[in-house]
């Protein structure tokens, strides 16, 4: 069934008419296949620019944001969650930031909102997929709106590597450093947590019909993306292996990348495959619905964003 307000509404839940109205779009539902898909905007995230490229030329980094007409201190990294149902499973992957910045705006965050807004309840959620344990990943699962509000058994499927790494956090390789005690915090908290619930998986492991999630590693050593394939048609939900700059300089490396030579050459290695066979993509940090394709652009890659479909 495909995702709609009307469709998707629990009983007894508020009817969109009961519902204050947002200001922007902030879910777009596609399909691949048999497989339903919502994009959904957990809100932004404003940050250093720098965040964006630690190894880049200044006047570089500064030419590129003028060229988008973008501020040169600050970045509003968007924030995406995919919401997937096949075969009967409704499977959540990632979760947002949930409220680990109190003391910034509430510009992100706002995935338990957007949820309710779309008709989901947590409790219909049958699995949850992290692509990676960074706070802006497992956040939402953290609080209140999401936690307590999923099934206490609901499975959180994540790469063993990720699990391990953050058992004992070594950032030596990052060349950032930034914001170690945040992401650390987010998580220990996350593991004591859900460390029940955890269904580790090596290198792949289907959740659902035709939605595969798949260790790359790079920008974190458990990083993964997930594939969606059915009836001829696919998606990959790439996560934070690309962020917006890395189609022009895929040798950029992101503040939160904890090898950063390594994500390069993921990155690198994403990018050439969904260009050859043209498939679809949706990222977290791409520009909400971040639903498009890749072309080659010479010696780097651009980015084709997909008319919406009204």
């Amino acid at each position: 069934m495909m995702f709609s307000v009307d469709e998707t509404l629990r009983p007894g839940s508020q009817s969109p008419a009961q519902m204050p109205d947002e200001l922007v779009p902030s879910r777009y539902a596609l399909r691949v296949g048999e497989i339903d898909v919502l994009v959904i905007s957990d809100g932004v995230f404003p940050l250093p620019a720098t965040t964006l490229a630690t190894n880049a030329d200044p006047a570089d980094l500064a030419a590129w944001l003028d060229d988008r007409r973008q501020p040169s201190d600050v970045y509003k990294w968007p924030l995406n969650v995919v919401v997937v149902r096949s075969g009967g499973r409704t499977v959540l992957i990632d979760s947002g930031m949930g409220e680990e910045y109190p003391d910034f705006p509430r510009a992100g965050g706002l995935l338990a909102h957007r949820l309710e807004h779309a008709g989901i309840d947590p409790a219909s959620v049958t699995d949850v997929v992290l692509t990676h344990v960074h706070v802006d990943h497992v956040g939402g699962l953290l609080a209140d709106g999401l936690k307590g509000r999923l099934r206490p058994d609901v499975p959180i499927h994540v790469a063993a590597a990720e699990v391990e790494f953050w058992e004992s956090p070594d950032f030596s390789r990052n060349t950032f450093g930034g914001m170690p005690d945040v992401l650390r915090s987010a998580a220990k908290r996350f593991l004591d947590e859900y460390r029940s619930q955890l269904r580790p998986f090596d290198a792949e492991y289907e959740v659902a019909p035709g939605v595969v999630v798949c260790r790359t590693g790079g920008h974190t050593p458990g990083h993964s993306v997930v594939r969606l394939a059915s009836g001829g048609d696919r998606l990959t939900f790439l996560g934070d292996a690309v962020f917006p700059d890395h189609f022009d300089r895929p040798d950029w490396h992101n503040a939160f990348d904890h090898d950063p030579e390594e994500a390069v050459r993921v990155r690198v290695r994403l990018l050439r495959e969904l260009a050859q066979t043209r498939e679809p993509l949706v990222a977290t940090h791409l520009s909400f619905p971040s639903f498009g394709r890749v072309a080659v652009a010479g010696d780097v890659f651009r980015w084709v964003p997909v008319d919406w479909d009204y």
